[in-house]
């Protein structure tokens, strides 16, 4: 749809003839769909969800915007990253890469790009604790479906989001997909993997998955490996049920170099793809969980436990070109850490669901999150040649200037209630409060091999104890969902904050920082139309962001992290679904954001600088999407889904902008009674633009991975 976008070029912003040509490619993909089957009858869409309420409840009825992916779409269109898996919702993007590696992400929602805004939910477990969300571990085979809440989620776990939550809930033990797969790929690479259900024993109930995957990227070693074990076992026990997860995931990220920018753009004097990181650079992570749970009917209504324990060790070699790129006095041009890192996090949850009345739910429970990261990280410099002519030198050989360690433990405790009210068959109120108290402490040290003087050590604790909630409401206007058309309006309100997060990167900072926060409002009307096939969703949002930490540069150059103030974020999105028939199913998105900064200065290498009005780097106004999936039981099926991601600025000051882009995905396979071959494109036009900017690269960009093509063949094994 539009040209690719060169590295330091930029192109326009979005113009008539993309809005036309995506129209076009909109109205074409529903004609052929009308005819490849028209079947009028009337499609059941039972859409329910559990992240906002923990027990399911249908989201026609819930006054926020959830958006439910279910896992047959995904195999259907060959998702197997979240940035293909959310492509068709409205306002979300989640393009691979960044700081944590190319098989991390980098979501976006409400028009934040931040990795650590939202909270990653798996199974109704935190994923990455009181920390960070663990992305790059995450595995979406074996997936029941995906579920997307905008906007805060103030109530219901002790890790919150500002943004949105993506919780992404697997099979339970004795179901599964019972699949296995084997992939091969175009840039070389494979994978297999397995998911299945074990014979069970007695009343005990079992399943397993296991994979193996080798991705390799373009470039020099740019790559990952994962290995993935999941076992989930479920028993009858003292009137209730027992359940049991334990997973496992071993894996080698080969990481990717982010380009720097320029005044104009982003430098080219670096070969596409180039690989300046040390030659023994690779981010090895090996993470263990256990999941232990436990759910009762009671008399009045049911109790749920659960209890996880997650340890994560990392080994972490990676480096950085420095912006200005020429040699500098030191006689090196990048730098360079070698970082050992352990995290432990602890969930416990407990709740009860008791029905008040016959129109009254009420929810209330308590949890407890718990956080440990330790860190080591040795620095140094080096000469990275930027036409690739030469591989950098290894760690190991370079002399070590600074050794920057890092403890912190994280204590969140909070309890919780919330009500599902019914009053009328047209109306239902949902309303929660959350008492949260918050403990941290944190001991920084620097040691510096220059220059003794310069190290230090410090340490910090901050404790908060304080009310978030919600309270919503929604009111049926017209017809019913029987009847397959009808029109609800909702709105809501959500208050919450979290302690600030910790991006785990070379550098050292000893202060706490201040707690970020948020207020948010949504407004939307949702319904459907044709005899319940067509789903349809416009919904408005203002969130009001407060010391939202970003990454800075001291007055001595050192890369720090801070609070940013205020901000300011608008919007309005829409959502489209339209089963066409039984197989054929036409997704449409578009979203409006405005996301600014307020009252926010921030020190630029010791110059204040005040951002009010800008608007927040990386983050576009406009963003859409369009998807045809065509899935019938037997025969060839196939998928195509276009995602745009607007104008954009590479610097808080505006004054880097970088035009938007089109990526293509698709899919085309033949089912058999119990086979199935299919070919999947990812980014299938070769856009390698920048997508996300780097933490610990100083002003630089990871940009989309190029096109890959998986050929793979599916056999159902029972």
């Amino acid at each position: 749809m539009s040209a690719v976008l060169g590295r330091g070029l930029t192109l326009p912003s979005f113009s008539l003839c993309r809005k036309r040509a995506l129209t076009a490619a909109v109205v074409a993909a529903a004609c052929c769909a009308a005819n490849a089957h028209a079947d009028p009858a009337s499609v059941d869409h039972p859409d329910v969800q559990v992240t906002a309420t923990r027990l399911a409840s249908p989201v026609d009825l819930l006054p926020a915007s959830v958006t439910v992916i279910s896992g047959a779409d995904l195999r259907a269109r060959g998702a197997n990253d979240l940035r293909s898996a959310l492509a068709l919702v409205a306002g979300v993007d989640a393009p691979p890469g960044g700081d944590a590696g190319p098989a991390s992400s980098v979501p976006s929602l409400w028009g934040l790009h931040e990795f650590d805004a939202f909270l990653l939910v798996v199974d109704g477990i935190p994923w990455g604790g009181a920390f960070n969300p663990a992305l790059p571990i995450l595995d979406l085979h074996d997936v029941e479906r995906i579920e997307v809440m905008k906007g805060a989620a103030p109530v219901m776990y002790g890790a919150t989001s500002f943004v949105g939550i993506i919780q992404v809930i697997r099979y339970a033990a004795g179901a599964s997909t019972d699949e296995a797969r084997f992939a091969v790929r175009s840039q070389s690479g494979g994978a297999f993997d397995v998911a299945t259900a074990l014979p069970a024993v007695g009343a005990f109930k079992q399943s397993i998955v296991l994979g193996f995957d080798r991705n390799r990227l373009s470039g020099r070693a740019q790559a990952t490996d994962r290995g993935h074990l999941l076992y989930r076992g479920a028993t009858p026990f003292a009137g209730g049920t027992g359940t049991v997860d334990f997973e496992y995931t071993a894996q080698t990220q080969m990481p990717t170099s982010p380009v720097v920018r320029t005044d104009a753009g982003l430098e080219t004097l670096t070969p596409l793809d180039a690989n300046l990181n040390p030659s023994d650079a690779g981010i090895v992570e090996h993470r263990t969980r256990l999941t232990l749970g436990y759910s009762h009917p009671l008399a009045i209504g049911e109790w749920d436990t659960r209890v996880s324990y997650t340890r994560s060790t990392v080994h972490d070699i990676r480096g950085f070109v420095r912006p200005e790129l020429a040699i500098g006095d030191d006689g090196n041009n990048a730098d360079g850490f070698n970082q050992i890192r352990t995290i432990d996090d602890a969930y416990f949850d407990s709740f009860v669901a008791i029905p008040l009345a016959r129109s009254v739910d009420w929810t209330t429970g308590v949890d407890w999150l718990y956080g440990r990261g330790l860190q080591q990280s040795y620095n140094f410099a080096y000469v990275a040649a930027l036409d690739g002519s030469a591989i950098p030198p290894p760690s190991d050989s370079r002399h070590v200037d600074e050794v920057n360690g890092l403890r912190n433990t994280r204590n969140f405790g909070g309890v919780y209630t919330q009500l599902n009210w019914a009053p009328t068959e047209a109306v239902t109120v949902l309303a929660g409060l959350r008492l949260n108290h918050t403990e941290e402490q944190q001991y920084s040290s620097h040691i510096d091999t220059i220059d003794s003087t310069a190290s230090f050590a410090g340490a910090d604790s901050r404790t908060a104890t304080r009310l978030s909630g919600s309270a919503g409401v929604t009111v049926r206007l017209w017809g019913s969902s029987a009847a397959g058309a009808d029109g609800r309006f909702f709105v809501d309100y959500r208050n919450t904050f979290k302690p600030a997060a910790i991006d785990f990167g070379p550098d050292v900072n000893v202060p706490i920082l201040t707690p970020e926060q948020a207020d948010g409002f949504e407004a939307g009307l949702r319904g459907h139309a044709l005899q319940g096939r067509l789903e349809w969703e416009v919904a408005a949002f203002s969130l009001d962001f407060a010391n939202l930490v970003v990454n800075t540069v001291d007055a001595l150059g050192n890369r720090i992290l801070a609070n940013a103030g205020t901000e300011r974020f608008k919007g309005i999105e829409t959502e489209l679904r339209w089963h066409l028939s039984t197989d054929v199913l036409v997704n449409g998105a578009f979203s409006y954001h405005d996301a600014r900064f307020g009252q926010t200065q921030e020190a630029e290498e010791g110059v204040v600088v005040q951002l009010q009005g800008h608007q927040l780097d990386m983050s576009p106004h406009v963003t859409g999407s369009a998807g045809l999936l065509y899935t019938p039981e037997s025969g060839l099926q196939g998928s195509v889904q276009v995602a745009y991601i607007g104008r954009r600025f590479l610097d808080r000051l505006n004054a880097i902008p970088v035009g938007g882009y089109e990526t293509v995905d698709a899919s085309l396979g033949y089912r058999f009674d119990h086979y199935t071959f299919s070919l999947t494109a990812r980014n299938l036009t070769d856009k390698r633009v920048p997508v996300s900017g780097s933490e610990f690269g100083d002003e630089s960009f990871y940009l989309l991975p190029a096109r890959q093509i998986d050929a793979a063949f599916a056999v159902r094994l029972h």
